[in-house]
C-alpha cells in the first residue's frame, strides 16, 4: 500500500504542477478541517442527470445523502436540454414497438471499427471497450429502474433522432413530452425539464438533501490519500434589481448564507460536475482551435468549467478518451439555432426567471437563402444552406432538409433526424458506413475552424463568424430585432456594408479587424451570383436573394460548444482512477465529467448513476 500511496503522491504533485498551467492552486488537495460545516455518508457534487439519480441510488443503499450544486436550482445542463435519452438493449419500450435489440448489439455499435476515415463522424470507434461493455449490459436495468422511480418516458416508438455518434443500428432513443412555458419549474421551457423534475421528485421522496448555491473549490484528502470532502464558496445568482434567484422547491433545501463552507463525505464523494466547455485552456488542450471567442451551450444557466475534473486532477486523477472530445463532432461542436447573441444554442424566453441575466433571446434565420456567413476577415467560407440547422421551434428541418454542420451528417442529405436512412442505413461492421458518415467538404464546423488569413500568434484563431443580410431579409423572416431579442454587442445595423464592417469591429472578440472593403467586395460578388443563379464558390443551390437594400445587418453565428466526451478516468464501478490506473479512495464520478465514451452525457450519466448503486451497496 505504501508503494501505491507513494506513486499517488507523486502523481498528485505532478497534477498540481499541471493545475498551475490552468491558473489553479498548486496544492494537491485541501487540509482536513478540525470541524465540518455539513456532512453525509455520500455527498454528490452536481444536481444534474448524473448527480440526482446517483443520490437516489445512495439512499437505496441505506446511506444519508447530500447533493451540493453551484446553481440556484436543480437540473444542470439536462433541465435545459431536449431530454433525449439513449437506452437500448431490448428494453420494454423497444419490445412494445417490435424493435429487436440486445446488449451485444449495443456493445458492437459503441465500439464499431468500420468507420476508419480520419474525418469520419463515428468517433465511437475510440470508446473505452470495458466501459461500453458495462453501458451495454446495464441499459435495460437502468431503464427499468427509471420507470420504477417515476420517470415518465413518452409512449412513442424509439428513434435515433438525437443519437449523434452512437452508431445505433437499432432505434434506442427515448423522449419526453414538451414542457410549455418558462417558469421556475421549467427555466427554458424544454422537455429535459420532465426528466429532471421527475428525478428531483424521486430524490426528495427518498430523503435526499439539497444544498444549492455552493461551488466546490478543492477536494479534501486525509493523511492516507482518501477523499473525505471538499471546500466550497457561495455562488447565488443575483438579478440586476438585487433579487436572489431561488429554486422551484428551495423551501425544502438546506438554508445557508455562509460565504465559505466545508462538506464531509464520510463514505463516498461523487463528482457529477459536468464538463469543460467553458474552461478555455482545458478545451484547447484537447483541441487548440477552440479559442476564447467561442461560447458554450447555455453557459448562462449551467456553465461547464471543468471544476470537478481539475479538482480531481489535483488529487492525482487521470484523464480518458481525449480522442472523443472534438474532431468536428456533430454534437460537441454545433452551429446554433439562433443568431445575434453570443450563446446561439438556446432561445431563452423573456418570462424565464433567469432572463434578466441572459437579457437577449436571439433570433432565428429559418431560411438561410436570406443571408451569407463570413469569417472575421469578411469572406464567405462555406455554403450557408447546407448547415442551416433547426428552426426556432427545434421541431422541423430547414427548407433544404439538412443540418449538415449542426449535426455533421454527410453530403447534406440525411439531416438532423437521419432523414433517408431507409435508403442509406447504418450497417454494423460495414466499412461502407464511411459513405454515410463522412463530412461534406463544405461542412460549417470544419470550415469555420480553419485558420484564415487574419489569424495571428499566439492563438492563430479561426475567429468569429457573422451572418450578413439586408432589410428585405428582416421582412421576409419577420425578424424581431428589439432589445429583448438581440444583443447589441453581437448584432449590428448600418446604412452601408462598409459601415457594417466597422461596427462588427467593435465586438469584443474581434481581435483582428475586418477590412470594410473586403466585406463590401464579398457582398458584391455574392449578389452577382444571385444574378447568375449559380454560386461557383460554394454551390449554394440557386441563390435567391441579394443583399442590397439598406439598412444592412450582421449577426453573430459562431461555433457553439455543446457536450463533452472526454474527462476523468473511471472504472466500471465509477471509481476515479489515477494516472497509473489505481483507485483514488473515496472518489467516484458519473456523467460528462467522465471520459471514455462518445455517448451523449445524459444517457451515460444515467447508466453510471445506476451502476453506482451497486458500488454503494458494497461500501462498509
Amino acid at each position: 500500500m505504501s508503494a501505491n500511496l507513494s506513486r499517488r503522491s507523486f502523481i498528485a504533485g505532478s497534477a498540481a504542477v499541471g493545475g498551475m498551467m490552468f491558473g489553479m492552486s498548486g496544492s494537491a488537495s485541501a487540509k482536513v478541517p478540525a470541524k465540518w460545516d455539513f456532512e453525509a455518508d455520500v455527498v454528490v457534487v452536481g444536481a444534474g442527470a448524473a448527480g440526482i439519480p446517483a443520490a437516489i441510488r445512495a439512499k437505496e443503499a441505506g446511506f444519508s445523502v447530500l447533493v451540493v450544486d453551484a446553481n440556484y436550482d436543480i437540473g444542470g445542463h439536462a433541465i435545459i436540454s431536449q431530454g433525449n435519452t439513449l437506452l437500448g438493449g431490448g428494453n420494454a419500450m423497444q419490445q412494445k414497438f417490435g424493435i429487436k435489440d440486445d446488449p451485444e448489439t449495443v456493445f458492437k455499435d459503441l465500439t464499431d471499427w468500420s468507420v476508419t476515415l480520419p474525418n469520419g463522424f463515428a468517433d465511437y470507434r475510440f470508446n473505452d471497450r470495458d466501459m461500453q461493455r458495462m453501458i451495454a449490459d446495464e441499459m435495460v436495468p437502468t431503464y427499468d429502474w427509471l420507470v420504477k422511480i417515476g420517470v415518465p418516458f413518452l409512449d412513442k416508438k424509439p428513434d435515433n433522432a438525437g443519437a449523434y455518434g452512437a452508431g445505433c443500428s437499432a432505434p434506442r432513443e427515448l423522449h419526453f413530452s414538451w414542457t410549455k412555458g418558462a417558469s421556475l419549474e421549467a427555466p427554458a421551457g424544454t422537455s429535459g425539464t420532465v426528466l429532471m423534475r421527475s428525478l428531483e421528485e424521486a430524490a426528495r421522496k427518498a430523503g435526499v438533501k439539497f444544498l444549492m448555491n455552493y461551488y466546490m473549490d478543492d477536494i479534501v484528502q486525509d493523511e492516507k490519500g482518501r477523499c473525505v470532502g471538499f471546500k466550497a464558496h457561495r455562488t447565488p445568482k443575483v438579478l440586476p434589481d438585487g433579487t436572489e434567484l431561488k429554486g422551484f422547491r428551495a423551501a425544502e433545501d438546506i438554508a445557508s448564507t455562509a460565504k465559505e463552507i466545508t462538506v464531509h463525505a464520510k463514505k463516498a464523494l461523487v463528482l457529477a460536475t459536468a464538463g469543460y466547455t467553458d474552461h478555455v485552456p482545458f478545451r484547447r488542450m484537447v483541441d487548440p482551435r477552440l479559442t476564447k471567442e467561442f461560447a458554450s451551450a447555455a453557459c448562462e444557466y449551467s456553465p461547464q468549467d471543468a471544476s470537478g475534473t481539475l479538482a480531481a486532477m489535483r488529487c492525482g486523477a487521470g484523464l480518458w478518451g481525449l480522442t472523443n472530445a472534438y474532431t468536428e463532432r456533430p454534437i460537441s461542436l454545433t452551429r446554433g439555432a439562433v443568431v445575434g447573441v453570443r450563446d446561439t444554442y438556446l432561445r431563452w424566453a423573456p418570462e424565464s426567471p433567469i432572463f434578466p441575466l441572459v437579457k437577449h433571446s436571439g433570433v432565428a434565420l429559418r431560411n438561410w437563402q436570406n443571408a451569407i456567413v463570413v469569417n472575421w476577415v469578411g469572406k464567405r467560407f462555406f455554403e450557408e444552406t447546407s448547415s442551416a440547422g433547426l428552426t426556432a421551434d427545434s421541431a422541423k428541418l430547414t427548407s433544404y432538409g439538412t443540418a449538415n454542420s449542426t449535426r455533421g451528417l454527410m453530403n447534406g442529405t440525411n439531416g438532423a433526424f437521419f432523414k433517408g436512412t431507409d435508403k442509406d442505413p447504418y450497417i454494423q461492421g460495414n466499412w461502407k458506413n464511411i459513405d454515410r458518415t463522412k463530412y461534406n467538404p463544405i461542412n460549417f464546423i470544419a470550415a469555420a475552424l480553419q485558420i484564415n488569413e487574419g489569424s495571428h500568434a499566439p492563438d492563430w484563431s479561426a475567429g468569429p463568424q457573422w451572418a450578413i443580410f439586408d432589410s428585405e431579409a428582416v421582412k421576409r423572416e419577420r425578424m424581431h430585432t428589439d432589445e429583448k431579442s438581440v444583443d447589441p454587442e453581437y448584432f449590428f445595423k448600418a446604412d452601408t456594408i462598409e459601415e457594417l464592417a466597422e461596427k462588427i469591429n467593435t465586438n469584443p472578440w474581434m481581435s483582428h479587424k475586418m477590412d470594410p472593403k473586403v466585406l463590401a467586395e464579398t457582398v458584391k460578388t455574392y449578389n452577382s451570383y444571385v444574378d447568375q443563379g449559380k454560386d461557383p464558390d460554394f454551390e449554394k443551390p440557386t441563390p435567391q436573394y441579394k443583399i442590397e437594400k439598406g439598412p444592412f445587418y450582421a449577426a453573430w453565428t459562431s461555433v457553439t460548444l455543446h457536450d463533452c466526451y472526454c474527462g476523468l478516468h473511471v472504472n466500471n464501478a465509477c471509481e476515479v482512477l489515477d494516472w497509473e490506473g489505481e483507485k483514488i479512495p473515496g472518489l467516484y464520478a458519473a456523467g460528462e465529467v467522465t471520459g471514455g465514451s462518445s455517448m451523449h452525457g445524459l444517457s451515460r450519466g444515467l447508466v453510471q448513476a445506476y451502476v453506482l448503486g451497486k458500488t454503494f451497496a458494497s461500501l462498509k
